[in-house]
């Protein structure tokens, strides 16, 4: 008998689903959250006296004390199998029942789907088929969010349908489709309800755009906002709209839990998350609500004010324009930004930083960074100009 214990996220259902494909009614396979994984696994530990029973793990990791476990029951005979992806999971390499592995030889990110793949594979306990092929690589490319840069909407798609659906029905849809062997694909009724989501996704990522607010932590210039769903799409958006920030961290109150995403390179929000006892990829990553994390997070953000999103639609104050451009906060100062020579000047309410930049991003970096500002519209840079062109003609005239 197999029994796989595995995360409640479309990558860890992913692997429910290949359990049962390779193992049919012969798995019995149970989905937790990160913070119920350690009891299934003790539990499980403490009741099997047959060692005949194999246990997977997969995209999640278990604590010291069940390694612990892990390992003396291995020792005796017992078989264990833990497969995951996660950076913050890598210590667990050290032991012969752990595969964690981030990244493939040629450059991919892994996710717990495709590992366990291929290890079913490799160890011709399923038969591959196109069907599987193209679902594994939509699970990877949504975890790891690969999907953005390679334009796959299917995956996206299959995460939209994942969380309109239950748990129990996506399996059994997916479990379905795949016994056919045909290359993946979704029905019409199915592409006429993702059409529907896609518009309800867009219309709650606007409004939440208007709720973000920032803040610095630990050195992070930081976009928080309050959200119970949507957190990848909501992510990765934010950070565009906000490319200043370093991370956004989503805040859900109901769930009691928190979420970190950031769309830089240069930035590790799985060691974010690993102060406050959590963890994840690189790019998106999570932990418990807890007391720090309310604090630093809530209580400390709660009476900011809200970012104001970069006027659109202007043909006069754009960026990195060779007249300048003027940026404004909510305490109503005005930034403006103008080239001199080969360097860039920061003006903020007519007196000149004692510092220049070397290029329109980075000045603009950092006047959104240390003033919260945001490109004002057409109308106000104009009569900006015009007032610092009077007060100039003013100034010229008392000289002579």
């Amino acid at each position: 008998m197999y029994y796989l214990y595995t995360h409640n996220d479309l990558d860890g259902l992913g692997c429910g689903i290949l359990a049962k494909c390779a193992f049919g009614d012969k798995v019995e396979v149970r989905y937790n959250s990160i913070g119920g994984l350690n009891t299934q696994v003790e539990r499980f530990l403490e009741r099997t006296k047959k060692k005949k029973k194999h246990l997977f793990i997969t995209d999640l990791a278990v604590n010291e004390a069940n390694e612990q476990r892990i390992s003396d029951f291995v020792s005796s005979g017992g078989k264990v199998k833990l497969i995951d992806h996660h950076k913050t999971s890598q210590h667990l390499n050290r032991h012969p029942w752990a595969l964690v592995e981030v990244e493939y030889d040629d450059g991919r990110l892994a996710s717990a789907t495709s590992l366990f793949y291929d290890y079913l594979l490799k160890g011709r306990l399923l038969k591959p088929s196109q069907g599987l092929e193209d679902f594994v690589e939509l699970v990877r490319l949504y975890d790891t969010w690969e999907w953005d840069r390679a334009g796959s909407m299917d995956a996206k798609r299959l995460s939209d349908l994942f969380s309109m659906l239950s748990l129990e029905e996506f399996e059994e849809r997916m479990l379905e489709r795949l016994k056919t062997g045909e290359p993946f694909a979704f029905s019409a009724l199915e592409l006429e309800m993702l059409d529907v989501e896609e518009e309800r996704i867009g219309r709650y990522v606007r409004r939440k755009k208007r709720e973000t607010v920032q803040t610095f932590v630990g050195g992070y210039c930081v976009g928080v906002v309050h959200a119970e769903s949507y957190h990848s799409e909501l992510g990765n958006e934010l950070g565009k709209e906000y490319p200043h920030l370093d991370y956004i961290a989503i805040m859900n109150m109901s769930g009691r839990k928190a979420s970190f995403r950031t769309i830089h390179d240069d930035v590790d929000v799985s060691a974010v998350a690993g102060q406050f006892g959590g963890g994840g990829h690189a790019k998106a990553s999570g932990c418990p609500m807890t007391e720090d994390v309310y604090r630093i997070f809530v209580a400390e953000t709660f009476s900011k004010e809200p970012l104001r999103m970069d006027a659109f639609r202007n043909e006069y104050n754009v960026k990195d324009s060779s007249f300048g451009t003027l940026y404004e906060n909510g305490k109503e100062q005005q930034m403006f930004v103008f080239a001199s020579d080969e360097d860039w000047i920061v003006d903020v309410e007519g007196d000149e930083l004692n510092r220049t930049f070397p290029s329109f991003e980075e000045a603009e970096r950092y006047v959104k960074r240390q003033y919260g500002a945001w490109l004002v519209r057409d109308e106000v840079y104009i009569a900006y100009l015009m007032e610092h062109m009077s007060h100039r003609k003013s100034q010229a005239l008392v000289l002579m």
